[in-house]
């Protein structure tokens, strides 16, 4: 069974990450126009069409090319050294595999549509009637993150700790 193995893990978290979020992008091509909107709960969240040529946050905006081959390089540097990141743990084989999922996705979008579709829009308004909102995302950067942070959360759960779970006799005495 797939799920046996740690690379199975990985692929399986990727492949779900990577439908997901192509699917829930399909919708928003489907159903929402370029830079259209669609109000869900007033003054919190909308769906959006965006196109981010950028990277997070926007940042490096219209480098959208330059974006992808760097997103290509950092995706196989990543397998390549998998190794390293790895916490041997079947949770940290999916949080690597959604890592892996929302990458893909993104480097998909960068060449089928020239630039990221994020469609997830959080926001508030001030007294003013301004609007701040956090930066739009997807499925993909939602994978990203949160493969992320367990990645880190495990990482710091194994800190000082031998290869059968037991505290290293080092970690024992500093404390």
């Amino acid at each position: 069974m797939l799920t046996q193995t740690s690379n199975g893990r990985t692929v399986l978290a990727a492949v779900v990450a990577l439908a997901l979020d192509q699917l829930t992008k399909l919708a928003v091509l489907q159903f929402l126009g370029f830079q259209q909107e669609k109000v869900i709960l007033e003054g919190f969240f909308k769906l959006v069409h965006w196109g981010n040529t950028g990277a997070a946050w926007s940042l490096f905006r219209d480098n959208n090319a330059l974006l992808a081959i760097v997103s290509l390089v950092a995706l196989l540097i990543l397998v390549a050294g998998r190794r390293h990141f790895n916490t041997g743990t079947p949770l940290g084989d999916y949080a690597m595999g959604m890592v892996f999922g929302g990458i893909v996705g993104n480097i998909i979008d960068r060449f089928a549509h020239g630039h990221v579709v994020d469609f997830l829009y959080f926001h508030l308004h001030r007294r003013s009637g301004e609007e701040l909102g956090f930066p739009a995302f997807n499925v993909a950067d939602s994978a990203i993150c949160i493969g992320v942070l367990i990645l880190f959360v495990l990482s710091l759960q194994s800190n000082g700790q031998t290869a059968d779970g037991h505290a290293d006799a080092s970690t024992k005495q500093s404390r």
